[in-house]
Order: C-alpha cells, then structure tokens, then sequence
C-alpha cells in the first residue's frame, strides 16, 4: 500500500524549494546589515503566520518546540550572517551539508534508517553542488566558512526536531523561530538606514513568499516525508537561486555550472521519483 498523502508532500517541498531560492534576487534589493534583515522579515513571517493560522496554532511551550524554534532562528540567522562574510557560494554549499548531519543521526533520534541510495544522493548532490558554485568558492575567510557550516548543522537540527513534532504540529516552532530572529534582529533594526519602496517591497516579499509560505508548505509536508527526504528534495534550491538571478540581472552560469545543476537536479528527481514509488503507508 501507498501512502496517498506521500506525493503531496513531496510537491510541497518542490514549492516550499522555489519559495527559498527567491531569497538571492532579494537580498540584493535590501540594502540593509544581516542581522536587520533577518530580524525584518522574520517579523513578517510571523505577522503573514499569525494572521492565515492563527486558529490552527497551539502553543505548548514543550522543550522540543521550543528547541525546533532555536534551532529554526539559528539556521536563518546564521545563513544571512554568512551571505555578508564569506561567499554566497561557500554559504549555500556549507549549508547543504544538512543532509549528511540527518543521515547520521536521524536514524538514532528518529528511528528513520538511511538506505544506501541514500548517501549515493548525498554524494551525487554535493559533488554537484561543488561544481556549480566552483568558480565562487574560496578557501579564506574561516569565520564565515564556520558561520556557514553552523547554518548547515542548525537546519538539519531543525528539521529532525520539527519531524519529532509530525504526529502534532511543527508549525509552532517555526512561528516562535521568526519572533526570536526579530528579537536578535532589533538592535539592527533600530540602527538600520531608510530604505526606498523597492526595499520594502522585497524584504516583504522575504518575509510572506520566501519564508512564510515556504515553511507553511514544509511543516505540512514533514507529516509524510522522512527527515532525509524532506531535506534532500528541496536541495535543487540553490541551483535555482542564480537561475533568478540569470532572469533578472542578466549574469549567466558557466559550463562547469551547468553540469552541477543537472546532476543536483537529476540526482533529487530520481530520488523523489523513487521515494513516491517505494513510500509505504
């Protein structure tokens, strides 16, 4: 038997993934410092939750909602960090390293075994990744590389943390996680330059598009996916992230670019395709 809801999720995540890869044309429309754009539409993310499930939110103040929403706030705050010290490049590869993190302990805390085609995934998408960003990475700056690889290890914390909520509602966390990048954002904010409409508009759209509605997506897809598979479907995101950038700015990948894309993209596709045929009620 299959689970019916199981492709749902996995077409959830494809859309929660589009939402996130926004997130580059974006930044670059706010001209704001890290820690003010984070706590900016992190109050936005929350205000668009509140406001389209306010009904459907129970607060229960459980350590494991409480510790998904620290972990939720460190991941995005520690990538907008590391966006401003290091790479973009460096930043989203350190990032994507969340899956190796769930691989490993996911089947401890969550009792989700990693398969072996699993880790071939991981392998596959890295190794793409690698040569898609080549030409952006560099090996200086180590704060910034750490910065980066504390994203990565913070959203995979995230994510095993919000699968242990799937038989409740890990909407919760994310909604606390949003206050709590405000709270460290507000110093910032205080401090932060004025900032024309088009700002605003973009650092709106952050807040409702590229984080509300994305994580809204993905605390209903977590109900029937695997920790893994909620974070290694989702990966072609950054490979989409310079494609919008392509569209609007006009810079264009390389050759070596695009041969990473296709392998992230073919590797998360045969992937998803696989875990609908072979997903188990």
């Amino acid at each position: 038997m299959r689970d019916p809801a199981h492709p749902k999720a996995v077409g959830q995540l494809i859309i929660a993934a589009l939402c996130w890869s926004l997130a580059g044309i974006l930044f670059k429309y706010v001209e704001w410092p890290a820690l003010a754009v984070a706590g900016g539409r992190g109050i936005i993310a929350a205000g668009f939750l509140f406001l389209f499930c306010g009904r459907q939110l129970h607060f229960t103040w459980t350590r494991l909602q409480i510790g998904a929403a620290v972990a939720y706030a460190a991941c995005t705050v520690l990538f907008t960090l590391a966006n401003k010290m290091t790479t973009a490049a460096n930043a989203i590869l350190l990032q994507y390293t969340a899956p190796v993190w769930v691989a490993l302990f996911g089947a401890w805390l969550l009792g989700e075994r990693t398969r072996p085609i699993d880790w071939i995934t991981i392998g596959a998408v890295l190794t793409g990744l690698g040569l898609f960003f080549y030409e952006g990475l560099q090996l200086n700056n180590l704060s910034g590389q750490l910065v980066a690889l504390a994203s990565g290890v913070a959203f995979a914390a995230m994510t095993i943390l919000m699968r242990k909520q799937k038989d409740s509602s890990p909407l919760e966390s994310i909604v606390l996680g949003n206050v709590i990048s405000f709270v460290i954002g507000v110093p910032a904010l205080l401090t932060a330059p004025a900032m024309p409409a088009s700002g605003w508009v973009a650092l709106s759209l952050l807040g409702v598009v590229q984080l509300g509605i994305a994580y809204l997506l993905y605390s209903k897809a977590l109900r029937h996916v695997t920790a893994l598979e909620s974070i290694l479907i989702p990966v072609f995101e950054p490979v989409l992230n310079p494609i919008w950038v392509m569209i609007f700015i006009g810079e264009r990948p390389g050759p070596l670019a695009l041969l990473g894309g296709s392998i992230v993209v073919g590797s998360i596709t045969l992937r998803a395709v696989g875990s609908i045929r072979s997903r188990p009620t």
